[in-house]
């Protein structure tokens, strides 16, 4: 390809709506053109590097034996209803009406179409295990679309769906695929960690998340160094150790005026936070119109995990309670809640390391009081449930054991799901086994964020320069830079002969015959983030010498002309 024959739009600064790292660059590298918010045109640079990350995608899925087709955008409502999707998504679901008035959907997932193509084309038993894949655009009506292609609305996404006929099979499906997705991000070039996770809205019996780690990610990742334990921040266990010490202290009612918080209490009592109580208050509205209210018992210094907290029995659906519920039940304003004395009825859940404290300080149900010296069993019940409720901090023991845990920051790119039979029973799609017994199909999914993957690798991969791409993903592997082509003979006929050979040798180069200023030509790629740089010089040709430099270099090295290509090919296979 010739720059002069390519589109090239680089600017000197990001537009003011670019907050992140990812967005600024593909702005100024020309990768990407807002159209509306959320909404992105990819300009031929990017495009390069969208389908780059496709066929990677498609070599593996097509080796993992997954098998492609391409599902509509458009999705009819009758099988979002049948699921029962169509009311639980919400308003990031766009609907749309057609001119019959007739109800469909701007696909953000393919569950119910596939399952539809599968339920009136697989019989037999015979007909699985199966697999199908498509790469297709995706619509979500985010409330706060940001960060470019990090979190737009419109987006590209391959999506696989996998059908066994029972659960050791579907198993052994999510296995092939789980070693496919480790295989395409190890060829991406990309530094990534795959974490067990929640499915989610989703549903289903079990998850894995596969991140790729960037300072800047908006996840945070728990793992333990000295094992292979790894989990999201929403699915890490967070286990309590030892036992519960005896009651040394007698309760007593403190006076601790304007202290609503933890942090204000310990700091107003002298004494660590750790060894303080906060209560959380929950309410859960039941379909007969009564509520359930909740009293959840974290530690001072430790945070609620409102994805733990809505799989305790009864908090499924839940919501924080209003001050007026709250006053009702506890006869005082929020702040000072705790499990000594409440008024109404309610269900105490401690979570596993409040269950095991001992003299602890807690809320007296009384503006500016609090009980210290607080005991389980001597001061009040045992709570009615005891479950892990919170985030797991750094130092917490590995839940297997062999370790303690250590947090990074992640950007989720993929995710692989065992779903069961939650769509092939809603959705009556089941096969005939040997004794022609109908048997609902088991059920894997399978996402790639492809547009995604590109905002995640700059986020991973970027300097005061622009951008570094790894040279998988790279828009081309290879940019040749003549100085003053048009100028000198001798520097158009080498660069012509090395552009011609490294096009037969299949590297995707980029000839710069723009007739630009070295210093400008010199910042376009950097920014654009080409990995390996050859510049051809009238001076360096009389030495007989050309001068390579690879994107993360910070010196060039002089090459023999004659030995140039050999080189180039080295340094591009490594």
């Amino acid at each position: 390809m010739r720059a002069s024959r390519f589109f090239i739009s680089t600017l000197k600064e990001a537009p003011s709506d670019a907050e992140i790292v990812s967005h600024q660059l593909m702005m100024r590298a020309g990768m990407i053109k807002r159209l509306g918010s959320g909404i992105y045109t990819y300009m031929p640079m990017g495009l390069k590097v969208i389908r780059k990350v496709e066929a990677i995608v498609r070599e593996e899925m097509n080796h993992a034996g997954a098998i492609e087709l391409l599902m509509p955008l458009v999705q009819p409502a009758e099988l979002w209803q049948e699921t029962g999707r169509w009311d639980k998504m919400g308003p990031e679901l766009l609907r749309v009406k057609d001119r019959h008035g007739r109800d469909f959907a701007i696909q953000p997932t393919s569950e119910e179409v596939i399952t539809d193509v599968v339920r009136s084309e697989i019989k037999s038993y015979r007909q699985i295990p199966l697999n199908f894949y498509h790469i297709q655009t995706k619509f979500r009506d985010e409330r706060r679309p940001r960060f470019g292609l990090m979190r737009g609305r419109e987006f590209t996404m391959k999506d696989a769906y996998s059908f066994d006929r029972d659960l050791e099979g579907m198993q052994k499906s999510y296995k092939i695929m789980f070693d496919a997705y480790t295989r395409i991000f190890t060829r991406f070039g990309l530094k990534f960690r795959a974490v067990a996770a929640d499915n989610g809205a989703i549903g289903g019996t079990g998850s894995h998340e596969f991140h790729v780690i960037a300072s800047t990610g908006e996840d945070a990742l728990v793992y333990c160094p000295t094992s292979d334990y790894a989990a999201n921040m929403e699915a890490a266990e967070a286990v309590a150790t030892g036992a519960r010490a005896a009651a040394g202290a007698a309760l007593a009612k403190t006076s601790t005026p304007k202290a609503s918080k933890c942090e204000d209490v310990a700091k107003l009592l002298g004494i660590d936070l750790k060894q303080t109580v906060k209560t959380i208050a929950l309410t859960a509205d039941k379909e007969d119109g009564s509520k359930q209210h909740f009293m959840l018992l974290l530690r001072g210094d430790h945070e609620l995990n409102e994805i733990k907290a809505s799989k305790v029995p009864g908090l499924a659906q839940n919501r924080f309670s209003t001050e007026a519920e709250i006053l009702e039940v506890y006869g005082c304003k929020p702040g000072y809640l705790g499990p000594i004395g409440a008024k109404g009825p309610v269900t105490v859940v401690a979570d596993r390391t409040v269950a095991l404290m001992s003299d602890f300080v807690t809320g007296a149900n009384e503006e500016d009081f609090h009980f210290t010296g607080a005991n389980w069993g001597r001061d009040m019940a045992e709570p009615a449930l005891v479950a892990d409720l919170r985030n797991v901090v750094e130092g917490d023991a590995s839940p297997d054991g062999k370790g303690v845990l250590a947090i990074e920051r992640g950007i989720e790119v993929g995710h692989v799901f065992q779903l069961g039979t939650a769509y092939s029973e809603s959705m009556q799609a089941t096969f005939l086994d040997e004794n022609q017994k109908p048997a609902p199909l088991q059920m894997g999914c399978y996402g790639i964020g492809i547009t995604r993957i590109l905002g995640a690798a700059i986020e991973q991969n970027f300097d005061d320069k622009g951008i570094i791409w790894p040279a998988s993903l790279a828009p081309f592997e290879l940019v040749l830079c003549p100085m003053g082509m048009d100028r000198s003979e001798l520097v158009k006929a080498e660069t012509e002969k090395l552009y011609n050979a490294a096009l037969e040798a299949g590297i995707d180069v980029i000839l710069d015959d723009r007739g630009q200023r070295p210093g400008a030509m010199f910042a376009d790629w950097e920014l654009i983030g080409v990995p390996h740089r050859v510049v051809i010089g009238e001076r360096g040709l009389k030495e007989g010498n050309l001068e390579y430099q690879g994107r993360r270099d910070t010196e060039a090295t002089a090459v023999p002309v004659a030995e140039a290509l050999a080189f180039i090919k080295g340094k591009i296979q490594k």
